[in-house]
This record gives structure tokens, sequence and C-alpha cells, in this order.
């Protein structure tokens, strides 16, 4: 009965003997796309994402299968715009169900202040979970519609992110949160293999496991189909929008909307800093594909189980057999084959929806900053994130290259760390991190867009981004996102920082 349950939302495709007619509102909504293409993020060869399932895509303006040396306009000698991430408590939901913006007079204050400082636009998270709340279709976006006008009367830009995670789990500090969709958690409560599981069989409810991507699990839709339809609508709701007042939309592409798995779960005791963290590779339906590419290479052995010997949450890599280099370890052929994660299944949606002008929007993908045993030789803390970037083999390398393709930007974090403050026992390097996907950007011909990790309202903080922002031997990143608004930054003593930062940050060079 459960089950019927939740079929019985589906009033657009047929599950469980349901049938109603297929979904053709898309075919109208493509009418209202100016230059939006869909392209696979998660590529089966290798290219981008190492991982069981590579089905995820993001939005990519006039996707030509080309480098984009010719056409994108180089950032050198000119200003940094500043994005400020609105507040992690911006929304309740009140008692009928409905989501509301919290005090939205002290919001429209804070808007306008940071508009007399210079910051060129806000953040905005667009919840999956608060706009596809109920039920399949049914979406609601009266609380954007409110809150963009709200930013625009500000004389702010917009920089939406589209967010397909939870943040229930995202931190400790954070408060009640944002889920999924409830009809997804529902779907959830009777199949725990939607989510991804690590070794011990504990599932992450953040975020939909890979392994889904194409499995009409979800009243008769994939998981890719959901996400579609989510942006479509949201893409025929504020068509007038974009390219106006939005100037940047970047895609959720996992936990916390970057491009890694849930590898270093945050808020429910599993992991801390600086453990290496676990492969996700665990739910019934990844195990399947793993089991078919095991096959397909002739060791149908391998399909059984991922490595049993490369520790836990909050192993330190001293001692973890698979993060040596031994027999059993990440360079064995069975190390190897694993961490490629070789796949059989292909989407290609490259040529979806493509437009022959371009647009002025720039789209970005996210990917984590995973700092911590950088210099060590297997990079363990990466590898479980899925990120294949060695002492011996460059992980970043065909991500940008993806990017470069399709004229997607590439969205890192740590712009405020510097090794200096870091923990030594941890072998951790941020700036080397950095300089690594400085150098295949600019190989591959990518724009950079960043933020900061942790809250920095200090000098030597704000300068630290500066200085990373216009790396010397870099193009200067398209924009920066400051993480994030709340009372803090309007202190007298943090104000009388943050103000010159983003004047220095807006000046032309």
């Amino acid at each position: 009965m459960a089950e019927r349950g939740v079929a019985g939302k589906c009033t657009e495709r047929g599950i469980c003997g349901f049938i109603g007619p297929r979904f053709d509102k898309r075919s109208r909504i493509r009418k209202n796309l100016r230059n939006v293409s869909m392209i696979p993020l998660f590529k089966h060869n290798g290219y981008v994402w190492q991982s069981i399932a590579f089905n995820n895509c993001i939005f990519s303006m006039d996707a030509r299968e080309k480098s984009i040396a010719t056409t994108l306009e180089t950032s050198k000698h000119k200003r940094v715009p500043i994005f400020v991430m609105m507040p992690i408590d911006s929304f309740d939901i009140d008692a009928s169900g409905s989501p509301k913006i919290r005090r939205i007079k002290a919001l429209t204050i804070s808007l306008k202040a940071l508009k007399l400082a210079g910051v060129h636009g806000i953040a905005v998270e667009v919840w999956w979970g608060i706009v596809e709340r109920f039920s399949p279709f049914m979406y609601n976006w009266s609380l954007y519609e409110e809150l963009f006008k709200l930013i625009s009367e500000s004389g702010l830009k917009l920089h939406v992110a589209l967010s397909f995670h939870s943040n229930m789990h995202s931190s400790s500090r954070v408060k009640g949160g944002v889920s999924l969709p409830l009809w997804i958690v529902e779907i959830g409560d009777l199949n725990k293999d939607i989510y991804y599981r690590d070794q011990n069989g504990f599932s992450n409810d953040d975020y939909l496991t890979l392994g889904v991507d194409e499995l009409p699990l979800f009243c008769g839709r994939t998981a890719l189909q959901c996400y579609e339809d989510f942006m479509f609508s949201f893409i025929n709701k504020f068509e007038s929008f974009i390219g106006s007042v939005i100037e940047e939309i970047s895609v959720g592409l996992g936990p916390s909307g970057e491009l890694r798995y849930p590898a270093h779960p945050f808020g429910d005791g599993r992991w801390s800093f600086p453990g290496i963290g676990e492969f996700q590779c665990y739910d019934k339906y990844m195990m399947q594909d793993l089991k078919t590419a095991a096959c397909q290479e002739g060791k149908p052995q391998w399909g059984d189980k991922g490595p049993q010997n490369a520790g836990c949450y909050n192993s330190l890599p001293p001692g973890v057999p698979f993060f040596e280099e031994g027999q059993d370890s990440f360079l064995s052929d069975y190390g190897c084959f694993f961490l490629n994660a070789i796949l059989t299944k292909a989407a290609n949606m490259l040529n979806k929806y493509r437009e022959s002008k371009k647009s002025s929007i720039l789209l970005v993908a996210k990917i984590g900053g995973i700092y911590w045993w950088y210099h060590t030789l297997s990079h363990p803390a990466e590898l479980t994130a899925g990120y294949y970037n060695t002492a011996l083999r460059d992980g970043y390398d065909p991500v940008a290259s993806m990017l470069s393709r399709h004229g997607a930007a590439l969205h890192i974090s740590c712009l405020e760390m510097m090794d200096s403050e870091t923990p030594p026992t941890y072998l951790c390097s941020p700036e080397r991190l950095l300089q690594q996907i400085w150098t295949v950007s600019k190989k591959r011909i990518v724009h950079l867009t960043g933020r900061n990790t942790n809250e920095r309202f200090d000098k030597a903080g704000l300068w630290k981004i500066y200085a990373n922002c216009y790396h010397p031997q870099a193009e200067a990143v398209r924009s920066f996102t400051y993480f994030r608004m709340n009372d803090k930054i309007f202190r007298a003593e943090n104000w009388n920082n943050f103000v010159p930062f983003v004047r220095k940050m807006s000046k032309d060079l």
C-alpha cells in the first residue's frame, strides 16, 4: 500500500498499474530555451568522472564539439564580480507546508547595504526539495519569484545554484535544513538503495546514487528525467531573467552540489577531518554496474565487492594497504580497474536543445576542494571522493577537457586557504591543489569561478582571496562567491575589512 500511495501522486507518467499520458510538456518548454544545451558531465569513457554510473548533466551554452579557445573572452585585466551567498537559514516552511522568506525586512536592508558596498550579485540555492516538494511535476516557484524580484529591485545580479541535494546533514551547525522532495523521501523509505551506501551498509540520503540515473524508480521517471524536468521548468518560469538578472547558473552534480561522492559525510558522526573517507559504491544498483564492468573486463571476481583493504572513514594513510604501494594497492590492476570504474551505459545528451546563437550566461560546474593528504602518493581523500588524482595521474585534466569543449566554467573552493594555516601532520596543500587546477584550466582554456571554504573577515584571509583571484600565471577568475551572508558580515570590525576588499576586487586592473 505504501508503494501505491507514492505512485498515486504520479499524474503524468505511469507506474504500478497507474497509466497516464506521457509527459509532453518538454516539447513546449524547449521552444522557450535560449542557447541552453544538456551535456553529459559524468562521461563513461574516462573523460570526467571516475564513477560507476555517469549520466548526470549540466547546462552548457552553445555546446559544440570544439575548443572554446576562439569564443571565450579573456578575463585578464578585468574586475572580478563578487556574489554573496544567501544565508543558510533564509527560508522557513510555514504551517501549511509553504516556503517563506524569513526576516524579509532585514534581508532587504542587507541587500541594499551589499549593493552600496560594491557587491555585484547574490548567489541563491534553488532547492529541488522546496520547489517539487510534495508531488512529482508539482513545481511551486513562488518563493523564488518573490526572492528574485527582491534581489533584482535591489540592483543586484543573480548566480543560481540548482540544488538536487539535501543539506540536512551538511554541517553540524545547520539546524533544520532542506531535505530531498518528500515524495522522493517516501520512495527512499521503501528502498534505501536509491541512496549511496558505504561498505557497512549505511546510506547517505543527501543525494541520489548515480546508480539510479537511468532507472525509472521515481513514479515512472529516472533520476535524470527528474533533474531534466526540474531544469526545464526553471528555464520556462524564469526565461525573462536569464541573461539579464541571472548571469550564472550552476547545476548540482552531487553532495553539496559538487561533482563528487559523499565520502566525507558531515553531521552524523561517521567522519571527521582529516580522515580519508570511504568509497560509496555499495548500493545494489552501483554494485550491479560494477559486476557488469568486471565481467566485460574478463575479471568477474572484481565485481563482487569494493576494496577490502581501504580502511574506514577516519583512517589515516599510513597503514592502509590500498593507498600504499603494495601488491593490492591502488596501483594494482584491480585498483586501476576500480578507480576507473569502467561503465557500460552511456547517455548522449550532447545535441539536445541546441540553439544556434550564443548566450551571455555563464554555466558552472562545481568540484570539491579535497586538499588533505595531497602531499602523498595516492591522495586517498581525493580517491574516495571520486577524483582519480594521484601524484602519478592528473585527475582534474579530464574534467577541464570536458568542460572546455562545452563552454562551461569550473567552480573551485579554498581560495582563502594557505598551506601555512593547515596542520602539517596531515600533509595538506590547498595551494598546490589550486595550482594544479589553474594549470589544467589554462591548458584546456576553461574559465574559473571560485569561493571561500571557511568564513574569513580578516585582512590576511581576504588578501589571499584577492591574490588567488588575480593569479599572476593565470587569467583572473570570472567571479567570486563569498560564502556566505550572515549577521557577522555586517559587524563594524568585519564590514570595515569586507568593503575595501569588495571595492578592490571590483576595480578594472
